[in-house]
């Protein structure tokens, strides 16, 4: 059997990336996640179900680790790995960076840039594969470094280092992903590579352009695969079930698939129940204001002010969504989304899909949590939210495995 080229995936999450790169002929070294929950699934896919990790049993435990407690228990094992590991993937959690909440500079999540570099330099793989949301390109009004935006930290960070990096924006929606999602992606050489320069770094984005024609083809489906293309075989009018993991709730059954992006996310599927296919249980004076939403506002917008104002909404985002386009991106509070044309939040599986997770990939843990528990648990909306499409990283795992022939 040909060999894998071999990465370890730091800030793992759920595991989008890494499934992605399984997809993609890479062969998993390690996963770091420091949360349980998203290490649980993780672990129930590519662990337990697909064996995708090799994983280093005699000197790092199988569980969920914190990158700072495993540079500070294994600097002399990471020491090890050198001219091992073909690739380190995966950014830092992105809440103190994103637009979307609010930026704090001295967020302690911020910190772990510090920590990313410290195990590159440890590893030293030929190639980064870092991702990021598009707040990380953007300078803090008041900070220390006089308005240097993180990406350009770690840019000359990792030329430090010894690599050749190039960093852009990137929408997974044009990359056949259901969904208007910018991130910050930037790939680096190892400068010892024969042949590395940045132009060797910036390849990556073209190649990415130039494989994606054939990718999609391949799979039968269309770069502007839209909301309903994805999830339109999972509506509520289908039919319900009681939730096989949840009781007194009730969940969703398929119907006969529309589009061949569903029987992509549906293949080697031989059930009717839907994992993780839970539908919320809404008070009727909820499902009466989404209807009235869903009848009266414009698709894939905010809710006007004079909406807002009728049923006294303070939320900061309601927005009712577009069967006909793609979906706004998603994030892990799953009520800032109305459904197209059913009055009600998304399941966890339209999330999933969204995000192009097969639905053979099955999601641990609660679904929801609030309260003071919503900044220690990871829930599975929160899993997804967090991740990156593996539909994405398989055409990036795809790219990044040319760079060794």
């Amino acid at each position: 059997m040909e060999s894998k080229p071999t990465y370890i995936d730091l800030f793992a999450g759920c595991g989008g990336l890494s499934l992605g790169l399984h997809q993609a002929g890479w062969q998993g070294l390690f996963a770091v996640e420091k949360n349980a929950d998203a290490f649980k699934t993780l672990e129930h896919n590519l662990i337990t179900e697909k064996k995708h990790f090799l994983w280093p049993e005699s000197w790092l435990q199988k569980r969920a680790w914190d990158i700072n407690q495993l540079l500070l228990e294994h600097k002399t094992d990471l020491l090890k790995l050198i001219g091992k590991v073909e690739l380190v993937t995966g950014g830092p959690p992105c809440q103190g960076f994103s637009t979307a909440g609010k930026r704090r500079e001295s967020d302690l999540r911020n910190s772990l840039i510090k920590s990313y570099l410290k195990f590159i330099m440890y590893v030293q793989p030929k190639i980064i594969f870092f991702e990021n949301v598009r707040g990380f390109t953007l300078k803090f009004d008041k900070n220390k470094t006089k308005g240097v935006a993180y990406s350009q930290y770690v840019t000359e960070m990792l030329d430090r280092l010894g690599y050749h990096v190039h960093g852009q924006l990137v929408n997974f929606g044009d990359y056949g992903i259901p969904q208007k999602r910018v991130r910050f992606i930037l790939v680096g050489i190892r400068k010892s590579v024969p042949n590395s320069s940045i132009e060797t770094a910036e390849w990556f984005f073209k190649q990415l352009k130039i494989n994606k024609t054939q990718f999609l083809a391949e799979r039968n489906i269309d770069q502007n695969t839209n909301l309903g293309d994805a999830i339109s075989d999972l509506l509520k009018s289908n039919g319900e079930i009681q939730s096989p993991d949840t009781k007194r709730f009730n969940a969703g059954i398929y119907s006969t698939p529309t589009s061949a992006y569903q029987k992509l996310m549906r293949k080697g599927i031989d059930s009717p129940i839907v994992d993780s296919h839970r539908f919320p249980q809404h008070r009727p004076d909820i499902i009466g204001k989404f209807q009235y939403i869903l009848g009266n506002c414009k698709k894939n917008k905010e809710i006007d002010k004079e909406v807002r104002t009728k049923f006294g909404i303070k939320k900061h985002t309601i927005i009712p969504l577009d069967e006909n386009e793609k979906s706004p991106t998603i994030t892990s509070l799953p009520d800032d989304y109305i459904h197209y044309i059913e009055p009600r939040i998304m399941t966890v599986r339209e999330y999933a899909r969204i995000q192009s997770f097969p639905d053979s990939y099955h999601f641990k843990g609660k679904y929801t949590s609030g309260g003071k528990m919503r900044t220690k648990e990871v829930p599975r909306y929160t899993q997804i939210g967090n991740a990156i499409p593996p539909l994405f990283g398989e055409q990036s795992g795809l790219v990044l495995k040319k760079y060794l022939v």
